[in-house]
């Protein structure tokens, strides 16, 4: 957008309806001719299919009251008109980030001002007890106020619907139409308070016992196995802690430097589980005290990190297609020897996750149902099939869903399934570890691996967008010496063999996401992320595995191959 555009578009913010501080915010910038200023006004703080999320600070590109207020009048709209003379509720939570309770009133405030009953937590609580409360009380909607991972100067805010999961078409374009129908002055900020009911213990107590109940299996020995937990200053302290006392785990470990939430997440770089440098404080008191297994959970506590004992004692993080592999493969386990599976049931994954769920799936009969990236995916799936009974599933971003009672990942019964089946395997002589390399044995030796390529701003949107054209345009035909069997373009809806010519529809919603896949059964994914300024690309090779004893070598190898396609690719 050219200069003079981005200073007009900014002098709007320098008079009513925005406040003094606003105002004030944008003339510093002004002022001093900031670079700023056109990052914060290029473009709007788009309300997309899941929410928003974006840096904090006043401008149309930033999250603050009235992008975040905009974005709440369209969706109490929107609610007035799709339950019309209904007595409307809606539950909200927030994290533990900078302005995340504010933010909450502030959003509290409009859906009250629109006569809407709130249910507004006390305090900071996890994301999946949002997801639970949705439906415990039968709210019409829900919202969340996080950034997830993401760094501390985010913020965002997700919106669930009325069966507890995050908003799917056809509500999620309808709402989006809606809220970029307003103008900033449409908000109605006036509060009626009697509308405002707080939350806390009650619905506490409630989601511990549900996650209790669906994610353990009365396994003995439960004080023999020694657990460090961290929260990396987010959520999930607040939950998890007493759901393993509740469950029976009682040599838990929490790593104290982490315990107290804190939007800067001053001990580490990234609040994300997934990288190994997050849970170092954790794995090396792990290290000190010779525990069993390392949980750790992101700020809002819908994801986890997993880290256990390998073959050669030493504490490694397993990346979420393993922990998904291993949850998925012990709930079927159990379902079936309770006498549970008749070929109703099925358990859900996602476009960019490994294939080897559906290997363990169909090893029981059970089907795998594949969706786009995300769990509002997976709890449309658990919506539309009501006739089948759901399992469990999982994405390959660490996170895990047991269970419908919540309808989105969640750390908190995800944390319970996991050293539930870290007991079970230790008084069986086994582990954790153990039972992921008893999979690979049975099925294939799977290894994923993801590079994410930041590019902000507008040049960086561009850049990604010219590298999707590219790779349409001028297709891989071979990957580390395969050829490449099938073009799946999630885009055009479209699955073509490039080995016969042939093409098949996709009954899948369209998302921007290209996988390729080779006759070895290598496949790479590339997708610019919905919520970040960056461009994902997924790996997965896989191997058979003859002995557990070779395991060390058949890794080894898969991640030579990795190397070499990212090599091959230009990737590194």
């Amino acid at each position: 957008m050219e200069a003079n555009k981005i200073l007009e578009k900014a002098k709007v913010w320098l008079k009513a309806p925005f406040d003094t501080s606003t105002q004030k915010e944008i003339q510093e910038l002004i002022t001093a001719n900031s670079d700023d200023l056109n990052d914060r006004f290029y473009k709007d703080m788009e309300f997309g299919t899941g929410g928003m999320r974006g840096i904090m600070g006043a401008g149309t590109n930033r999250i603050n009251k009235y992008t975040l207020g905009r974005a709440t009048q369209g969706l109490a709209n929107y609610i007035k008109k799709s339950f019309p003379n209904k007595a409307l509720k809606i539950a909200i939570a927030y994290d533990c980030r900078h302005n995340s309770a504010a933010f909450a009133k502030i959003v509290a405030d409009i859906f009250s001002a629109n006569d809407i009953k709130v249910f507004l937590f006390e305090d900071l609580r996890p994301t999946p007890e949002l997801s639970f409360a949705v439906r415990h009380l039968a709210c019409d909607a829900g919202i969340v106020l996080t950034a997830s991972h993401n760094p501390p100067e985010y913020n965002g805010y997700k919106v669930y619907w009325n069966d507890g999961g995050q908003i799917v078409p056809p509500e999620d374009k309808e709402i989006i139409k809606e809220v970029n129908s307003l103008n900033f002055d449409d908000i109605n900020f006036n509060a009626n308070e009697h509308l405002i009911e707080y939350i806390g213990k009650e619905v506490d107590n409630a989601f511990i016992d549900a996650s209790v109940k669906n994610g353990t299996f009365n396994t003995s020995n439960k004080n023999e196995l020694k657990i460090v937990f961290t929260s990396l200053h987010g959520t999930s302290i607040v939950s998890i802690p007493d759901a393993l006392k509740k469950a029976g785990f009682k040599d838990v470990h929490i790593v104290k430097e982490q315990k107290k939430p804190d939007g800067d997440f001053p001990t580490v770089k990234s609040p994300n589980p997934e990288e190994p440098e997050a849970l170092k404080m954790a794995t090396d008191l792990a290290d000190r005290i010779n525990a069993d297994i390392v949980i750790g959970t992101d700020p809002d506590c819908d994801r986890l990190g997993i880290a256990v004992r390998d073959l050669e004692g030493n504490i490694k993080l397993l990346n979420g297609n393993q922990t998904m592999s291993v949850m998925t493969n012990y709930l079927i386990k159990q379902w079936y020897q309770d006498g549970k599976l008749n070929g109703k049931q099925f358990v859900g994954s996602t476009i960019v996750s490994t294939n080897l769920v559906k290997d363990i799936a169909k090893s029981y009969n059970v089907e795998t149902k594949i969706g786009l990236t995300g769990f509002k995916w997976i709890a449309k799936m658990v919506r539309e099939f009501e006739d089948q009974e759901f399992i469990g599933g999982g994405e390959e971003s660490f996170g895990y869903m047991v269970g419908d009672f919540v309808r989105d990942k969640d750390a908190v019964t995800a944390t319970l399934l996991a050293c539930e089946i870290a007991i079970d395997a230790k008084n069986n002589s086994s582990s954790f570890y153990k039972e992921l390399l008893n999979i690979y044995e049975k099925h294939s030796f799977y290894k994923e691996h993801l590079i994410s390529l930041v590019k902000k701003g507008a040049d960086g949107a561009a850049a990604i967008k010219q590298m999707m054209v590219d790779l349409r345009k001028t297709p891989l035909q071979e990957i580390d010496g395969s050829k490449v069997k099938y073009l799946f373009d999630y885009q055009d809806s479209v699955k073509k063999c490039l080995l016969s010519g042939k093409t098949e529809k996709i009954d899948i919603p369209t998302s921007n996401v290209l996988i390729y896949e080779t006759e070895d059964g290598t496949r790479v994914a590339a997708r610019p992320s919905g919520t970040e300024p960056k461009i994902k690309f997924y790996f997965s090779v896989n191997l058979p595995l003859d002995s557990i004893s070779n395991a060390i070598t058949v890794e080894k190898l898969l991640d030579q191959k990795i190397e070499r396609i990212i090599k091959e690719l230009q990737l590194n």
